[in-house]
């Protein structure tokens, strides 16, 4: 079976919580991971891969790959897209930061750099290497939000319709452990304007299932 239907099955399975702290081969995982240097010669600014983790998170937010402020910060989400994705989550910065409630995992770790249309794709090597480990160690998860088209590429297969706008639209297919959703960034303001059913329909269910896990606030 293909790696993206079984990180989707995975998703949708009933699974017991085991709310264990992190573990030696967990830690030293991570500690693999923030070391990489699988494709440090293609990235202009260096490695420094920028994530957030531990077993017992019950939120995965699946992202893109970290923009340049976030690369200097070394912090997931510590900009206008991050204060965008807390509103639509109702999620304060103190509950969005704790590693053992949300777990923030893009598909590239690390700044990819610019191209003529704003940042790069993220660089495949890093999903490719360490995202199945990864995700093998969040036991806990209840919800994953997926962000964009290439966290959907991985998350969703086959499931994945046409364009993202079509499978965000699609939301129900997906819900409630999995939800696809446009990326937070002001370069998406165009696409909430066209799309307002985004905000009326699909927000007030994610709230609600925040407040429901405690994640809210």
């Amino acid at each position: 079976m293909p790696v993206q239907e079984v990180a989707l099955a995975a998703a949708k399975q009933s699974k017991p919580r085991a709310a264990s702290k992190p573990t030696p081969r967990f830690r030293a995982l991570l500690a693999e991971v923030r070391g990489c240097q699988l494709c440090a010669k293609h990235l202009p600014l260096g490695p420094r891969p920028v994530l957030q983790i531990d077993p017992r998170a019950r939120l995965l937010i699946a992202g893109q790959a970290p923009g340049r402020r976030v690369h200097d910060s070394g912090i997931p989400f510590e900009d206008a897209s991050g204060d965008r994705l807390r509103d639509w989550l109702g999620m304060s910065k103190e509950v969005f930061y704790d590693a053992s409630r949300v777990a923030i995992l893009p598909m590239g770790f690390c700044y990819p750099g610019t191209g003529g249309s704003g940042d790069l794709p993220p660089r495949p090597e890093c999903a490719d290497a360490w995202r199945a480990r990864l995700l093998a160690s969040l036991p806990n998860l209840e919800v994953t939000l997926v962000i964009g088209q290439y966290a959907q590429e991985y998350h969703l297969g086959a499931a994945q319709k046409a364009s993202l706008t079509e499978t965000v639209r699609a939301w129900r297919e997906f819900w409630p452990a999995l939800l696809p959703i446009p990326h937070p960034s002001p370069r998406n303001n165009i696409w909430l304007r066209k799309n307002p059913w985004f905000e009326r329909d699909v927000l007030p269910r994610l709230r609600k299932r925040m407040r429901a896990l405690d994640l809210a606030g």
